[in-house]
């Protein structure tokens, strides 16, 4: 394998001496040069629930339904793997920046046992995840194809897990092209995947919906065992000793990243899972009301990629700005990443408020489901701004790991504010999907603001920037 050329590392802010509008746009061109990678990454991860979604319509509602409730509760109980590992790009950023270079490997090492076992531990719960749905009142015709859905995806976990670690570390080496190269590379091995399975071509069985799921593993595989490759031969690498030795699990080094992740991840898993939640509670409303669901929340998933691909690269630029002790760019960059992540969201709010009805026969042609869809479209407008801000906030306090506050802050705005009045909205007040979706904007926006508060106080006091 012939590696291409990575990016150097990004550069840090601009001279302070600088007029104020050359140092923003130099910080954004830095940052946007380690964004754009990662965007395009996350872009592609989420086009694999796209190609699903499109790929399982077409065998009909139900299907469709199936596949939406089932990437829903996956996506569930992996946000807190998926957030805790997010901890590991400012860790590296930090050691990388600071000259502490040879630190990486043996942290990486054990960041891998974390992932691992914390991949073991959502197989198994997806293996029981049959009893739940239908004690949560899913509808009952679908809930066998979700249960063999997810069993699907079990397979797939090791793999997931691997690939998460040495991609989030290549991020925090400011190397961020390869998570765009392997992204693009799960997008044909998923829709050759979904072809063959989905429809039982090349003489291989007949799935249905439940093919989307063994596709999605062998992505997963793909993209692991191309990254290894690619880690273990570059060399942008080769200095890090990697694979070097093998080390068992050290509780001190263990519990440093965890202290730090596990917060993060709970800030990820708790947004996460009430959107889990409302996905599983639109199931007790109809087949339709669920396909409707699916596609304006799809495509809004699809425009948080971009805040999201930002927030990574803003952890990162902090995290460089920590490891050279330096608190007047730790401020400097996460205002302009913020800024950035603001500008995309008026993007996504504009092609959502005034082409819905496009957005969702991209995804449909049951006039009644497009309906639905154009009516949740044009609330999940509401909430770009909102979306924006918190996810660009708290990539900046994980940059200067502080993620403890943030968690509580995201507990009390999702769980305590914006569950309760989506479904007193939904159920009391009879507004259906559309309370839920009200209740969802509620959250997002008192996350939002709490979430910036914290940052612009933290942010002023370098003594409290403790992983």
């Amino acid at each position: 394998m012939i590696a291409p050329p990575l990016a150097q590392p990004e550069p840090p802010p601009a001279d302070p001496h600088l007029p104020l509008p050359r140092r923003v746009a130099r910080e954004a061109l830095a940052t946007g040069r380690l964004a754009g990678p990662i965007v395009g990454g996350q872009l592609a991860f989420t086009g694999l629930n796209f190609i699903d979604t499109v790929m399982a319509g077409t065998l009909g509602p139900a299907a469709l339904g199936a596949v939406a409730v089932g990437a829903s509760v996956f996506s569930g109980l992996t946000f807190l793997p998926f957030g805790t590992l997010l901890a590991v790009p400012p860790f590296v950023a930090e050691m990388d920046a600071g000259g502490r270079r040879r630190e990486v490997a043996p942290f990486i090492r054990q960041a891998l046992w974390v992932a691992l076992g914390m991949a073991a531990a959502v197989g198994a719960l997806l293996l029981a995840a049959r009893p739940a749905l239908a004690a949560l009142g899913v509808q009952p015709e679908i809930v066998p194809t979700i249960a063999l859905y997810l069993r699907a995806l079990v397979w797939g976990l090791p793999f997931w897990a691997l690939y998460l670690v040495l991609r989030f570390m290549s991020e925090g080496l400011a190397a961020s092209r390869p998570v765009l190269y392997f992204g693009l590379l799960g997008l044909p091995v998923n829709v050759l995947g979904n072809w063959l399975l989905i429809h039982g071509h090349w003489g291989l069985p007949r799935l249905g919906a439940v093919g989307c799921g063994y596709a999605t593993s062998v992505v997963w595989l793909a993209q692991a065992a191309a990254m290894l490759v690619y880690v273990g031969r570059h060399r942008r690498y080769r200095d890090l000793g990697l694979f070097a030795r093998f080390e068992a699990p050290r509780r001190a080094a263990i519990g440093r990243l965890l202290r730090v992740g596990l917060p993060a991840g709970a800030m990820i898993f708790v947004e996460g899972s009430i959107f889990a939640a409302v996905a599983l509670i639109m199931g007790t409303l109809g087949t339709r009301v669920v396909a409707a669901h699916q596609v304006a929340i799809n495509f809004a998933a699809i425009t948080f990629m971009v805040p999201l691909g930002l927030s990574m690269a803003i952890s990162v630029r902090v995290g460089q700005a920590v490891g050279r002790r330096d608190p007047a760019a730790v401020r400097f960059v996460a205002a302009v990443g913020i800024g950035m992540a603001l500008a995309c969201q008026v993007v996504s709010a504009s092609v959502m408020a005034f082409a819905p009805r496009f957005v969702a026969g991209l995804y449909t042609d049951d006039a009644q489901v497009i309906a639905l869809a154009v009516d949740l479209l044009l609330l999940a407008a509401v909430f770009q701004l909102s979306d924006g801000i918190q996810a660009s906030s708290a990539g900046a306090l994980r940059g200067i790991k502080d993620t403890r506050v943030p968690m509580a802050i995201v507990v009390v705005a999702y769980w305590l504010i914006g569950f309760p009045l989506g479904w007193t909205l939904a159920f009391v007040a009879g507004l259906g999907a559309r309370g839920l979706w009200i209740g969802l904007i509620a959250g997002l926006t008192v996350a939002a603001a709490l979430l910036a508060v914290r940052f612009h106080r933290v942010s002023a006091r370098p003594e409290r920037w403790r992983g």
